[in-house]
């Protein structure tokens, strides 16, 4: 067991299978803010704590940017890299709440006796000093939808009639992209390695088809999918390709692919979510067991902001994100 057992700390190791293929814990805190679970929406109620690195906490962070929550919902960082001690504070990010060090801590502080993984995002309720949620499909999902009414934008990323689509997208990316790098990069044998990377490939190849022609990945609308699935393109040449050996292709090869990674890069509010050095200061400096140097490299030269000819196809970036 990795993370905190009965409220102790035993440390942060990934963990594989008898059969070298890496596995992913579930997450712990299921609560829901809404009308349906036990914590109403209210501004100024709720707290986000996220790793600019992580691309599971991006995509709330990116939720919360699009739909203006700012205000309603406050954000603080961990450092970038992650040590023996897990996520950890800085005097340039410390904890706004309690002033703790390390993230374990808010863990303890919602469940002294909690085991299981400390990870990031974490959706903490003021009110009742403890963690609403740390799934972050379900966060964004809450901010998208519960927190609507708390925002300054009106932008929906799970529209009524589409629904079902995006439901069935963000599962179908899950497995074999958004986890599938992490599957190839924390692979214990070469077995498991070989097949975390074919599917990999296989479910790119097949997306980059499928945006040929649709601007995004439901069709015309930017929604939640697109954010999970953007999560993971814009740190692909950055990390994933090299430092967890999925280097069959980088995303600047894909025709759709990369012009796509690019429409959302550019789209009003999502660029100042990305920090492309957090990102990589903590894959190559946190995973010891992948790069025991921890040297950073100083590449690739991509521009995220380079022209992109994707508004030829129907659709575009939300009305209030155009304002």
């Amino acid at each position: 067991m990795s993370g905190l057992v009965d409220g102790e700390w035993v440390g942060t190791d990934y963990e594989t299978d008898g059969e070298g293929e890496f596995q992913r814990q579930e997450t712990t805190f299921r609560d829901w803010i809404g009308p349906d679970g036990a914590f109403p929406a209210e501004a100024g109620r709720y707290h986000l704590y996220i790793s600019r690195a992580c691309p599971w906490a991006h995509r709330t962070a990116m939720t919360r940017a699009l739909k203006g929550l700012d205000d309603a919902v406050s954000l603080s960082l961990v450092d970038p890299e992650r040590y023996d001690d897990g996520w950890e504070f800085s005097e340039t990010d410390p904890d706004p709440l309690y002033g703790e060090s390390f993230l374990r801590e808010i863990y303890v502080r919602a469940d002294p006796d909690y085991t299981g993984r400390v990870t990031v995002p974490v959706l903490w309720d003021r009110e009742t000093e403890t963690i609403v949620n740390n799934e972050s499909e379900e966060i964004m999902r809450m901010l998208d939808v519960a927190a609507h009414d708390l925002g300054t934008r009106d932008v929906d990323l799970y529209p009524e009639g589409y629904r079902d689509e995006v439901d069935e997208l963000i599962d179908d990316i899950y497995e074999p992209i958004n986890n599938g790098v992490y599957r190839a990069g924390f692979a214990g044998s070469q077995a498991a390695y070989d097949e975390a990377v074919a599917d990999l490939f296989d479910a790119l190849d097949r997306y980059d088809e499928r945006l040929a022609d649709r601007r995004y990945l439901a069709g015309d609308v930017l929604t939640e999918a697109d954010l999970a699935m953007f999560a993971t393109l814009v740190r692909f040449d950055h990390v994933y390709h090299t430092h967890f050996k999925c280097n069959r292709r980088a995303i600047h090869e894909y025709d759709s692919l990369w012009g796509y990674t690019k429409d959302l890069y550019t789209t009003p509010g999502i660029e100042r979510t990305v920090n492309l050095d957090h990102v990589v200061r903590h894959y190559y400096r946190s995973h010891g067991d992948v790069n025991p140097k921890r040297l950073v490299p100083t590449g690739p030269d991509v521009d995220f902001t380079e022209g992109h000819d994707r508004d030829r196809l129907p659709g575009e970036p939300p009305a209030a994100l155009r304002e």
